[in-house]
């Protein structure tokens, strides 16, 4: 693949909102199907700085029209056809129950592996649940972001289960959420 025409591929994409892919995603934009031939283009656009490696498997086109979600796009991608949403201590900060805010770690309960993953945006953890896909849906929202977000009680409820620590938890605050 040619880099010129790599560049053009990746900036289409990047117009209609994409700019997160897996390794497979951009065997299919660059028409190739030899693993040989792809990871040795992809290792040259990443030196090149023409993407940037998340984790395994997962690249960012950093000069298409990224957005302040990022971290939730690469999320979303490694987690692809699983259900997942922002929860636990991600999503109780969001509501302004706890008072300490995740210092770039965002937290997803997720119906795939578990796992913590760094990126260059931030940490990414992912905490398995066992809950149908209609216990799930009942319990989050879609709020304009890539992924969708539990609702206050739902997150408290998931953080229990997860047996975390609720010591930080503003009683008041989690009334009023």
């Amino acid at each position: 693949m040619k880099r010129t025409e790599a560049i053009k591929r990746l900036f289409d994409w990047s117009r209609r909102g994409r700019y997160v892919f897996t390794r497979g995603d951009l065997g299919r934009i660059f028409l190739e199907d030899r693993f040989g031939t792809m990871q040795a283009g992809l290792d040259r656009l990443v030196r090149d700085g023409l993407l940037q490696r998340a984790v395994r498997g997962v690249y960012v086109f950093p000069m298409g029209r990224c957005d302040s979600y990022a971290l939730e796009h690469i999320a979303k991608t490694m987690r692809r056809g699983e259900y997942s949403y922002v929860s636990l201590e991600s999503a109780l900060s969001e509501y302004g129950v706890i008072s300490q805010i995740p210092a770039a770690c965002l937290t997803i309960m997720t119906t795939g592996r578990k796992g913590r993953y760094g990126t260059p945006y931030g940490d990414i953890e992912f905490t398995h649940t066992k809950r149908p896909a209609t216990a799930i849906l009942a319990g989050v929202r879609e709020v304009g972001r890539p992924l969708r977000w539990a609702t206050a009680a739902c997150a408290l409820r998931d953080l229990k289960r997860a047996g975390r620590d609720i010591y930080p938890l503003d009683e008041e605050a989690l009334l009023d959420a």
